[in-house]
């Protein structure tokens, strides 16, 4: 019989919307046999009536409790494990109180506001022995696997740079006012922490995951720009140039390997969303490139170019991997979490905890070189604290 597991929803904004349509869907339809999702429990921190939309607008399976607190589902017995799905400022106040209940944990990215914060979700989790994930569901795509795969392989051989983007085109002045979580210093906002994390994401998966876990190693220099928004003071674009002390994946340690990581709300990786600008991200190796095409958040195609003398033209290969049933596809990092939860595991291998960690560091870094600082509450490591 397949693994079920029963979750508990915290917030009910757009992204737990997307989570909770793809958990709905038949795990069959995408090729799994062995997990399935419940979701026994949804909660608003405003009101129980906005629970109870959620839970009607998406057609949730009835029975599924619907709170007016976070407190009230994460002390849901039924509820197995929690998907953290309010903004990044409160992701360490709600995970902890999800893990102090002794529920396991997805919390959405980016993981907490700083490493300190992230440092205490894991300890915390280890010292209780549960699950806990940062929801970075990039990672999860059979796509991120297969090139991931292709670098370990020496398909391209040694990868000496990554260049990286996620921006997305966005005027702030008209696109959200000054409360908006993109933009507001009191929910964490700004281009770096909502969008960066997967321009990083891209580099941490290719220059640190692709090694053997002992012989990973955290940036030994970071070199940052950031631009702010005016009217709040976040950072509307980011530019990182980020340097690993090895290469990949035969970890020399004669050589550096770097990284371009970039966001920006004002100009777009892709300005006509019809992919004619090129790829996204770029893997270059000794023997050739891996070109990802569409957002960096979810793409669907790839490319291998190998160099001039690793074949002729006709070795160029064009993958193409949709995503299934007009999903979006949050259900594989889902997927992860069953699959962890029915071994045993406090963590995923994919995206271990001290990967999370160093993540949150080099945006730590990049936040300080920026002079970007959020309100002494949300960087907080207090718990439990009232924001």
């Amino acid at each position: 019989m397949p693994f079920n597991l029963r979750w508990g929803i915290l917030a009910t904004g757009g992204i737990a919307e997307t989570f909770v349509k793809d958990l709905l869907l038949d795990p069959t339809k995408r090729g799994v046999t062995d997990v399935t999702h419940t979701v026994v429990a949804v909660a608003s921190s405003s009101s129980k009536s906005s629970a109870d939309s959620f839970v009607e607008r998406l057609q949730v399976p009835a029975p599924c409790a619907t709170y007016g607190s976070y407190k009230e589902a994460v002390n849901d017995s039924n509820v197995q494990a929690i998907y953290v799905a309010s903004p990044h400022s409160h992701h360490f106040q709600h995970a902890m109180l999800a893990l102090e209940a002794g529920k396991h944990v997805l919390c959405e990215k980016a993981f907490t506001v700083n490493a300190a914060q992230a440092k205490i979700l894991c300890e915390t989790a280890k010292e209780k022995g549960l699950f806990l994930m940062e929801a970075v569901w990039t990672r999860y795509f059979p796509l991120s696997i297969q090139v991931r795969h292709l670098v370990q392989s020496g398909a391209i051989g040694e990868v000496l740079r990554v260049v990286s983007d996620l921006s997305i085109g966005e005027e702030p002045e008209t696109s959200w006012d000054s409360s908006h979580r993109m933009v507001n210093k009191d929910l964490a906002g700004g281009a770096l922490l909502d969008l960066g994390v997967y321009a990083l994401t891209w580099v941490f998966q290719i220059l640190y995951h692709t090694l053997p876990r002992s012989q990973r190693k955290e940036p030994s220099q970071i070199v940052s720009h950031m631009s702010k928004y005016p009217q709040t003071g976040a950072d509307e674009s980011t530019t990182m140039l980020i340097t690993f002390p090895t290469t990949t994946p035969s970890a020399l340690s004669n050589r550096t390997s770097e990284a371009v990581a970039m966001t920006a709300f004002r100009v777009a990786t892709d300005p006509d969303n019809r992919g004619s600008a090129g790829p996204s991200i770029q893997i270059q190796g000794t023997k050739g490139h891996i070109l990802i095409f569409g957002p960096a958040y979810g793409p669907e195609r790839y490319r291998v170019v190998p160099s001039s003398g690793s074949g002729d033209p006709a070795t160029i290969q064009d993958v193409h991997m949709p995503i299934p049933g007009g999903a979006r596809g949050m259900f594989w990092e889902a997927d992860e979490v069953a699959r962890c939860l029915r071994d045993g595991k406090l963590e995923s291998d994919t995206l271990p905890w001290d990967e999370s960690i160093a993540i949150m560091k080099v945006m730590d870094e990049v936040r300080k070189q920026g002079g970007l600082v959020y309100p002494e509450n949300i960087e907080s490591t207090v718990y439990p604290l009232n924001l």
